[in-house]
C-alpha cells in the first residue's frame, strides 16, 4: 500500500508540488513573494501576527471577487481592478485592526500594511490571461494565505528570539544569539538560510518519493 500510494505520488509529483502552496511550492520560499513585508516589517512575533492578520483579510477576498469584477475586464487592465479591490478592502481591514490591536503595534509595522495592495503576493493573479472561477480562487487563495502566513510567523518569532531573547515581548532568554536578525540586513540572511533548508528539504522529499516509486517497478 505504501509502494502504491509513493508510485502515485511520483508520477503526478509536479502538479502535486504546484498545488501546495504552504510546503512544496511556498509562495516565499520557492518563488521569493511576499519578501519586502518579511524582512523589513516580521521583526518580532506580535509584528508578524499583523501582518498575518492583513494578509488573511486581503489576500482571499481580493482574488475572489477580482475574479468576478475581472471578468468583463480586458486583460491590459485587469492589474488595476486588482489593486482597486485590494486597496478598497484595505481600507475596511485597517479600521478592524485598528480596534483589535494597539495603535502603536498597527503603527510599527509602517507602510508594508497599505503596499500589500500591490504586493504580488496578492495581486500576481492578473498576468494570467485565463480567468480565474470564484471556487478556485478561494481554494488557491486560502492555500496562498497558510502558506504566507507559516513562513511570516516562523521568521517573526526567531528574528524576536534571535535579537532579543523574547517571543511575543516575554523573557525567554537572557542571550542574544544575533542582534543584527532585528534589522533588514538580518531578515535577508534568516530567510536566505531558511530558503536552503527548506529547498533542500523539499527536494529530499521528492528524491525519497521516486525512489519508493522505482522499487514497485
Amino acid at each position: 500500500m505504501k509502494l502504491k500510494k509513493a508510485k502515485f505520488l511520483s508520477e503526478n509529483m509536479e502538479t502535486i508540488a504546484r498545488r501546495d502552496r504552504i510546503l512544496l511550492n511556498n509562495p516565499v520560499i520557492m518563488q521569493g513573494m511576499g519578501l519586502a513585508p518579511l524582512v523589513v516589517a516580521a521583526t518580532t512575533g506580535r509584528s508578524a501576527l499583523i501582518l498575518s492578520v492583513a494578509v488573511l483579510l486581503l489576500l482571499t477576498p481580493t482574488r475572489m471577487l477580482a475574479a468576478l469584477a475581472a471578468r468583463p475586464v480586458p486583460y491590459r487592465f485587469r492589474a488595476i481592478v486588482y489593486c482597486t479591490i485590494a486597496a478598497v478592502l484595505y481600507a475596511g481591514v485597517y479600521i478592524l485592526m485598528r480596534g483589535w490591536f494597539e495603535v502603536e503595534q498597527t503603527l510599527a509595522v509602517g507602510m508594508y500594511l497599505p503596499l500589500l495592495c500591490v504586493e504580488p503576493l496578492i495581486i500576481k493573479r492578473y498576468e494570467r490571461p485565463r480567468k480565474e472561477p470564484v471556487l478556485v480562487a478561494l481554494q488557491k487563495g486560502l492555500y496562498i494565505t497558510g502558506g504566507y502566513i507559516l513562513i511570516l510567523m516562523l521568521m517573526g518569532c526567531l528574528r524576536e528570539l534571535l535579537a532579543a531573547g523574547t517571543l511575543f515581548g516575554r523573557p525567554v532568554s537572557n542571550v542574544h544569539l544575533l542582534p543584527v536578525a532585528s534589522l533588514p540586513a538580518g531578515g535577508f540572511i534568516l530567510v536566505g538560510v531558511l530558503c536552503a533548508i527548506w529547498r533542500g528539504a523539499v527536494r529530499a522529499y521528492k528524491n525519497y518519493v521516486h525512489r519508493e516509486a522505482n522499487r514497485t517497478v
